[in-house]
């Protein structure tokens, strides 16, 4: 199938690829450590794969890869993942508040480190996000979160292996 290249909305610029399939994975793309991850399941299963960045990046040269640059305000990037995504999608971000739109609708959402946001458990989450926030802004904490692990890796390439079964064999 070939790719070309499209204005989706005004300030986005999209690779596509012509043809689609039921399963989309979204990544948040701009940090995210586990894209090479993604690329192999996807490949495997036969997914399409949309990276959702504020720049510019080189990826690999498949039918099945999307790479749509946005530009423009704060959390374009988020609120174009958002405006796109479907039912049973899954969506790759570490952002918290990225997670709760998409589970509102009704898109499954992992973390890098392999961790399930859920309805049940965004809440939690988002409020631990509160938290800490209140707690920079004092002072109190003046680090960042944990670093990448090889052992984040093996538990999100387990949870997204997961998660395509689950959406796949239409368990919630």
């Amino acid at each position: 199938m070939p790719r070309q290249a499209r204005l989706d909305t005004p300030g986005t610029l999209s690779l596509a690829v012509k043809g689609a399939c039921l399963l989309v994975i979204f990544v948040d793309a701009d940090a995210c450590p586990v894209k090479q991850e993604v690329y192999r399941v996807a490949k495997r299963y036969g997914l399409k794969v949309t990276l959702v960045s504020n720049s510019w990046m080189r990826i690999p040269y498949e039918d099945w890869l999307e790479m749509v640059v946005v530009d423009g305000q704060f959390n374009a990037a988020d609120d174009w993942i958002v405006e796109h995504v479907s039912e049973n999608d899954i969506v790759i971000s570490g952002d918290i508040p990225l997670a709760s739109r998409c589970l509102e609708k009704g898109a499954r959402v992992l973390a890098p480190t392999g961790r399930v946001f859920t309805r049940e458990s965004i809440g939690e989450a988002l409020a631990g996000r509160e938290f800490l926030s209140y707690l920079r802004d004092l002072g109190s904490i003046t680090g960042g979160p944990a670093p990448f692990e090889k052992r984040d890796r093996s538990r999100f390439l387990q949870r997204l292996d997961e998660t395509i079964q689950a959406v796949r064999s239409g368990k919630q």
